[in-house]
């Protein structure tokens, strides 16, 4: 969908919810997303920034498609269990592009980064989505699967390290980190490097972790996330995750950036 389009889709579903959003809210036992109405009747002034400024601007600006500020948004809602939206971004991502199979990776790798709990959550949302969309199985990943090639030498290098800071301490966690995370999760073929490295970033700053941030936006941005599009990242975070942990980031992405080759 083009960004114009999932513009005026955002502004019409939050001012009457389409029949497949009150499907969906009908099968999980809850009122559809709210609507403007609902929201000037508690804060006018929510309402106004919210058509104005987050559905009118922020989803307008040309930095990141559509697509890659669904994936963003998701990340941050699973990231933080707000679950409240997320019948509502789980439909839009599915017009935006995003593939059910991505969805599932994403919730998977989220319970990595976010917590069992929070992907759990997740999948209790995503499943009702789903049911509504008629997506079956056969569009969902499988269990065992293909492994994308790995960087030997990456991996012997990063693996070295958390050995050498954490191994005599905490061997489970080393030996976790290295044989399901990178030797297996990352690996998964149904999520995009870019893509996975894109959830991670943004789940990270939408919980404050900046000690992690480091080596996962230069991740992200080996996996082909711009400098440019990592700034909007941030940007689009403001409105999800707060103006807080975002400024938290800033200072860890400014320093990435500086870092890097030019």
């Amino acid at each position: 969908m083009k960004l114009h389009s999932a513009v005026i889709a955002l502004l019409l579903l939050m001012t009457m919810p389409s029949a497949r959003t009150e499907e969906i809210a009908t099968m999980i036992g809850s009122k559809p997303m709210l609507t403007y109405e609902d929201v000037r009747k508690v804060t006018p002034a929510l309402e106004a920034y919210t058509r104005d400024r987050l559905l009118g601007d922020v989803w307008k600006r040309p930095g990141l498609s559509p697509r890659d500020r669904s994936i963003v948004t998701l990340a941050a809602l699973i990231a933080r269990n707000q679950t409240i939206e997320m019948p509502y971004h789980f439909d839009l991502a599915l017009d935006n592009g995003v593939k059910p199979r991505e969805i599932s990776e994403m919730i998977t790798h989220l319970a990595f980064y976010a917590g069992w709990a929070n992907a759990m959550a997740a999948v209790a949302i995503a499943k009702d989505v789903f049911a509504a969309r008629h997506i079956g199985a056969d569009q969902l990943p499988a269990v065992s699967v293909t492994p994308l090639p790995i960087d030997e030498a990456a991996e012997a290098k990063r693996a070295t390290s958390v050995e050498a800071q954490f191994g005599a301490l905490f061997p489970g966690v080393v030996q976790y980190t290295a044989e399901v995370l990178f030797r297996d999760l990352w690996l998964r073929p149904d999520l995009a490097p870019r893509d996975r490295s894109l959830v991670t970033v943004s789940a990270l700053i939408a919980n404050g972790q900046t000690a992690q941030l480091t080596p996962h936006l230069n991740k992200a941005m080996d996996n082909g996330l711009t400098q440019a599009q990592a700034a909007e990242v941030i940007t689009h975070l403001a409105f999800y995750a707060g103006w807080p942990n975002v400024f938290s980031a800033m200072p860890v992405a400014k320093d990435v950036f500086a870092k890097r080759p030019h």
